[in-house]
């Protein structure tokens, strides 16, 4: 299932390079439905810009605050978001300590899953849409800094069903540890996947159920 080169096809694609990531992507996570699943190298802490009204004070058009992605996630996992972040390396100090104060999200709200042979970066929202690229889970990577200072990524987003059941069964199967058993880093790894007190057992690749097209 992770070894392959399938037949070329056409899709239709959205071409997605640096600040695009931020209006595209991370915009599409935020206002998830049903489900967020990330695949990355890397997750780093990532400032969003934040134009909701707070109590007391008026809603600014002119100049946006800012809050980590994190409390946008806790709202999801408030409103039944699965929300799962598969990743390689640990996290930065900055991003545990932000999910420290989201007490939601660390009782489960956000299921967070390690393997250090993950490398693919994958965003997948509500079954619907799919991004494939170069992008970490970072404020550079993710186009969230400043001209000059974000990296220069590229990828891009579609709704092509075909491809959206395969990478989610790839995804699901390195989630469940189905490619635990025959892993040759296990020495590296942190805790193989498939000995989660939890996880069910590997099952044959399925098609996995995606919203209705809006």
């Amino acid at each position: 299932m992770l070894d392959l080169a399938l037949p070329a096809r056409s899709i239709a694609m959205e071409l997605v390079a640096g600040r695009g990531h931020y209006e595209r992507v991370l915009a599409a996570v935020i206002g998830a439905k049903v489900s967020v699943w990330i695949a990355t190298a890397n997750v780093k802490e990532l400032m969003v810009e934040d134009h909701r009204a707070r109590p007391g004070r008026r809603r600014s058009l002119r100049k946006a605050s800012y809050v980590s992605v994190l409390s946008h996630l806790d709202e999801l996992a408030a409103r039944g978001v699965e929300l799962r972040l598969l990743h390689a390396e640990l996290p930065s100090r900055p991003f545990r300590e932000e999910l420290a104060q989201h007490p939601r999200l660390v009782a489960g709200g956000l299921a967070l899953r390690r393997c250090p042979r993950v490398h693919m970066k994958a965003v997948i929202v509500d079954g619907e849409l799919l991004y494939l690229g170069s992008a970490n889970w970072t404020g550079a990577g993710l186009g969230a800094k400043g001209s000059g200072r974000r990296n220069f990524e590229v990828g891009f987003v579609t709704d092509d069903a075909p491809l959206l059941d395969q990478v989610q069964s790839m995804y699901d199967r390195i989630w469940t540890g189905g490619e635990c058993a025959a892993c040759k880093l296990r020495d590296d790894c942190p805790g193989p996947l498939s000995e989660l007190a939890g996880v069910r057992p590997p099952r044959p690749p399925k098609k996995i159920k995606r919203l209705g097209r809006v």
